[in-house]
């Protein structure tokens, strides 16, 4: 059964004044994504129907790929603050502070990144795990939050090993 899914795709690699900017990612079947630029980056927000989450962002990458770009990364990102883990999950913010405090529940995730003290960062796969256990999320989120995570590590394993590359042959 085919379900619409969203996410975006982060991606570089192509001029983005060029004439035929655009029509290379609707000609490579990019035709259900949003195109804009942030910072420096493309930023495809897809809508995208298959029968499941990894077909519909797999095949999306592909896709950009095909228009000659670069993937930079999936999202929504695997790192989340707190107030990211009560919308994704649904819970108040009050609710998921008094979990990453330990006042309720045992064994909540440990930040895997602290910018400061007071603003922590989660793996939501982690955390979507454990509250998939408690019956807070569905198989649904817990799966396509690893998905995204294997993903996107795996992206980053790829570009090291394309730059480690191009710097051996110009050595």
């Amino acid at each position: 059964m085919m379900k619409a899914f969203r996410f975006t795709i982060i991606a570089s690699g192509l001029d983005p004044f060029a004439d035929d900017f655009e029509d290379r990612f609707y000609e490579a079947g990019c035709d259900d994504a949003t195109i804009s630029l942030q910072k420096g980056v493309i930023l495809l927000d897809f809508t995208r129907d298959s029968e499941s989450f990894e077909g519909a962002v797999t095949s999306a990458v592909s896709d950009i790929e095909g228009a000659g770009a670069r993937i930079v990364r999936i999202e929504p990102d695997h790192l989340v603050s707190l107030a990211d883990i009560a919308k994704r999950s649904g819970l108040t913010k009050a609710a998921v502070s008094l979990y990453a405090k330990g006042e309720r529940g045992e064994n909540f995730p440990r930040p895997v990144a602290c910018l400061t003290s007071s603003h922590a960062l989660w793996d939501w796969a982690d955390v979507a795990s454990w509250l998939y256990e408690r019956g807070t999320v569905t198989e649904e989120v817990r799966a396509q939050a690893h998905f995204v995570r294997s993903a996107n590590y795996d992206i980053v394993s790829r570009n090291l090993l394309e730059q480690s590359s191009i710097s051996d042959r110009a050595s």
